[in-house]
């Protein structure tokens, strides 16, 4: 099983089991330890585990962190567990005293199921005030699988995750601040762009005005993008290969390009550095659905996950909340999978994108489900 099969199976056995874990010790065991396992550590190895390690800067008060993940004898990573119900934001401060005492590069505060990771990107050997990845086993993203694949035994490499944590710092918070402006636009935020088209003074009454015109602006950027993409699928479809003597689409025919021949079953595309490709007719199945569901939900919280075996479409991009998938890896057949009450999996052949429209009652009703 590799490190992604375990950390999602991991994240189906927390959610079962959660509701049943009453004590830290419980936490630790049932959920934290696994995924220390997932990342290639033996944590019956004191040579790579360490429990409990002496953390207390002062040699006085006995201050111990809950594990420490070793490699060549030094800390690179530590971990403070809390019991999954607790509010990991009373507890930060404690985890900083252990960072200063220690050589140790990264570290983790968990309840099992969030993960915060921090680093000392600020000032050397002081835990910067905030983490550069948050990861919720109960909502887990294929970026959030990749990004802890980094602190994997085997893919273990400082300067590399040091660099995805300066990157991640940044950009988590602009588009933290991106979303922020675009639901509740800010005056500053607002005046940026008046002062560009408006000619007077730009003034509070004026910042007023253009408020909502912004917020109407951005909306309608995104509207105009889904119909464009929209349009592009439809297109695409016009102008799709014609049947062959034999019945068969051109498309359909086995690729005569060896890059693509030799792809593995499961595999759509893959680049050159082995990772998987969403391909245009995945984004473009993707924007029709999303424009199907627009009646029922607000198309921003809809989502896609790209995988190997089939690509994901998703509500608050969560995967307990599964709108449809697409298997388009075979080469002469496409499903939708759609799901019921009870998150059963049922496919259906399609034969073209439009076909996705005759199954506009299910997605909406399926979406609906989760609201």
């Amino acid at each position: 099983m590799d490190f992604k099969d375990s950390v999602l199976q991991l994240s189906e056995r927390i959610e079962k089991l959660k509701d049943s874990i009453s004590t830290e010790e419980a936490t630790k065991n049932a959920f934290i330890m696994p995924l220390i396992a997932a990342l290639g550590y033996d944590v019956f190895n004191p040579l790579e585990v360490v429990p409990e390690m002496d953390c207390d800067l002062v040699k006085k008060k006995g201050e111990k962190i809950d594990y420490a993940i070793m490699r060549d004898g030094s800390p690179i990573l530590l971990m403070e567990c809390k019991h999954w119900k607790q509010n990991l934001n009373l507890h930060d401060t404690q985890l900083q005293k252990y960072f200063v005492a220690s050589n140790a590069r990264f570290g983790v505060l968990t309840n099992g199921i969030e993960y915060r990771f921090y680093t000392d990107l600020e000032k050397s050997n002081i835990m910067d005030d905030k983490p550069f990845l948050v990861v919720d086993m109960l909502n887990l993203s294929d970026a959030d699988v990749e990004r802890v694949k980094q602190f994997h035994k085997s893919y273990y490499d400082e300067s590399n995750i040091l660099s995805t944590a300066q990157e991640l710092k940044y950009t988590t918070q602009i588009r933290a601040i991106l979303n922020s402006e675009f639901a509740a636009p800010s005056p500053d935020f607002v005046k940026f762009f008046a002062k560009q088209t408006y000619e007077g003074s730009v003034s509070q009454r004026i910042i007023e005005q253009f408020t909502p015109l912004v917020k109407r602006a951005i909306a309608d950027i995104v509207n105009e993008t889904i119909s464009d993409r929209l349009g592009l699928a439809i297109k695409n479809q016009s102008n799709a290969p014609a049947e062959t003597s034999d019945g068969s689409a051109e498309a359909d025919k086995p690729s005569t390009d060896p890059a693509t021949a030799a792809l593995p079953e499961g595999v759509v595309s893959i680049s050159d550095d082995g990772q998987i490709v969403t391909t245009q007719e995945e984004m473009d199945s993707y924007f029709i659905v999303k424009a199907i569901l627009r009646p029922v939900v607000d198309v921003s919280r809809v989502f896609y996950r790209d995988g190997q075996r089939y690509f994901s479409v998703l509500l608050d991009d969560n995967n307990r909340k599964p709108i449809c998938r697409f298997y388009y890896n075979a080469k002469s057949v496409k499903y939708i999978a759609l799901f019921d009450e009870e998150k059963n999996e049922k496919r259906c052949e399609i034969t073209s994108l439009n076909d996705i429209y005759n199954y506009t009652d299910q997605l909406r009703h399926t979406a609906e489900s989760y609201l």
